[in-house]
């Protein structure tokens, strides 16, 4: 297998023949001259010829090097050019983000915010993908992820935005039929809308201040991967469901639910921004990370963290 080209030495090479002087390269390029001088014996050896006539007075290009010169000082200019490139990329607001969200939460609160955003930073390009799988963030390539839940503890860098409530919710007419239960317990007489992913499954747990906690195994006539998909059996009165504030705000607001069993808790989620490990990221990425920050700590279902 051929050896890697050494790029690093060639492009030595070309600044030591365009300021015609090693310790005058070294000094533009940060590096000792003792550093510049093995470059460039390392390259001589590696070529078997001779790049560079010295004298004690004089340093001039052998006809070898004369050859060498333009495609050398070609690798020093793209060399430079590519890293002028990313570190502005890195700094200004401009340049691609990769980013994951939960389904039902990214549909109905992410995707209506990005328009400002997208408006106020216009060179900046939006890769969003909607799922409700924790993906590997380093595989997969996304400088982060919003998420919705209890992270289990990782590498991974948490930023907590806001604390949201779990609520027990049914229709006017699911109440009037079947009767607002009170008490956990009474919640086997009753049908249960249910979310595939919840963490205590078809099981629901809640907890009192005075009485404790308490588990209730659930009748479940319709289960679901993504928990929005409930809203229209919920509204058609067809059994109660565990949901969070931020899918239920509106409904509750117009009406067209109404809470249960107000003093049982559910253990509530959180929303966090979750990114690789290393603090340093883009400008971009920082905006955009801050902008949801902002904004959804703002948000009228949004509680405090610790709360």
């Amino acid at each position: 297998m051929n050896r890697l080209p050494d790029l690093e030495a060639w492009a030595i090479f070309a600044k030591v023949a365009e300021t015609g002087s090693f310790a005058r390269a070294a000094a533009e390029l940060s590096l000792s001259q003792a550093t510049v001088s093995k470059a460039v014996s390392r390259l001589e050896a590696r070529m078997k010829t001779v790049l560079f006539h010295r004298t004690s007075r004089r340093l001039s290009l052998t006809e070898s090097g004369l050859a060498a010169l333009e495609r050398a000082s070609r690798i020093l200019e793209e060399g430079e050019a590519v890293e002028a490139e990313v570190a502005e990329q890195s700094n200004s607001l401009r340049g691609p983000i990769r980013m994951t969200a939960p389904m039902s939460f990214g549909l109905s609160h992410v995707a209506p915010v990005l328009p400002p955003f997208m408006a106020r930073y216009p060179e900046v390009t939006l890769d969003v993908h909607f799922s409700d799988e924790q993906v590997d963030l380093i595989e997969k390539r996304f400088d982060f992820a919003l998420r919705i839940s209890s992270l289990a503890d990782s590498s991974l860098l948490v930023r907590r935005l806001c604390t949201v409530r779990i609520l027990l919710v049914g229709s006017p007419a699911y109440f009037e039929q079947h009767g607002r239960p009170r008490h956990p317990r009474e919640l086997a007489a009753h049908r249960a809308l249910q979310y595939a992913y919840a963490r205590t499954g078809s099981s629901w747990r809640f907890r009192h201040a005075r009485h404790g906690e308490f588990t209730q195994a659930m009748v479940t006539p319709l289960r679901v991967n993504n928990a929005e998909a409930l809203a229209p059996a919920l509204r058609a009165g067809l059994g109660l469901a565990l949901q969070p504030e931020f899918l239920a705000w509106q409904d509750l607001q117009s009406g067209a639910l109404e809470t249960a069993m107000d003093d049982w808790q559910v253990d509530a989620i959180a929303l966090h921004i979750v990114s690789p490990p290393g603090r340093g990221r883009p400008a971009r990425v920082q905006a955009l990370m801050d902008y949801f920050a902002q904004h959804f700590a703002s948000e009228p279902w949004a509680r405090p963290v610790g709360e």
